[in-house]
């Protein structure tokens, strides 16, 4: 069920990575508009914030990339002609910026394709995963979700749309099944599924 990305990890799982989390990171406040690079297993590509869009989106999204909490990521949902999906999945730090939730904010661009957005569970669950559109998906723009109206976008793929179009969706549905495991067993979920395609490295690149 295409819904099912929104649910996030609910179980408290033992990690084994010393956490490199700061609070006061919390506290910066992305540009009005900058660039990310993503370094990938297909290619690189950029996305473009407008924190006019989903102001408190865009910062948590400009401290992660900053901070390089999205190095090494793995896109773990990517369904065909609908999304792909990445996020923290080292349980110490997806726990640690999971204690800050990012606030529900309105849609005021809505999930064209390219358009990145957070993914959730439903009220104030917005914290580190994202997807990125693979086509116009505009019923999720004002789908009503566990008490919440759409899922407001924050930014667009303005180069290497190729690239995000090429990232391996051949499992689709079937890793939601063992996203515990991802958690858990990074080693051992790879093992299942060894095609899923990876950030490497992502950065910001321009500010304005």
């Amino acid at each position: 069920m295409r819904l099912r990305f929104f649910i996030l990890i609910a179980v408290l799982l033992i990690g084994c990575s010393k956490s490199t989390f700061k609070s006061k990171w919390l506290n910066e406040k992305s540009p009005e508009n900058f660039i990310a690079r993503f370094e990938t297993s297909k290619g690189s590509f950029d996305v473009q914030v407008a924190r006019e869009w989903s102001p408190m989106a865009a910062d948590r999204f400009y401290q992660l990339v900053k901070n390089h909490f999205l190095d090494h990521t793995i896109f773990y949902r990517v369904v065909p002609n609908f999304v792909a999906q990445f996020g923290i999945t080292d349980t110490v730090e997806y726990f640690k910026w999971g204690k800050f939730i990012v606030p529900d904010e309105r849609v005021v661009s809505g999930n064209k394709k390219g358009s990145i957005s957070f993914a959730r569970a439903g009220k104030e669950t917005r914290s580190t995963q994202f997807y990125v559109n693979l086509r116009d998906n505009n019923f999720l723009d004002t789908i009503n979700l566990s008490g919440v109206i759409g899922f407001p976008s924050f930014g667009n793929v303005i180069r290497g749309m190729e690239v995000v179009d090429s990232i391996y969706s051949g499992y689709g549905e079937k890793t939601m099944n063992k996203l515990d495991t991802l958690f858990f067993n990074r080693t051992h979920f790879l093992s299942v599924f060894p095609k899923l395609d990876s950030i490497n490295k992502a950065y910001i690149v321009k500010k304005h």
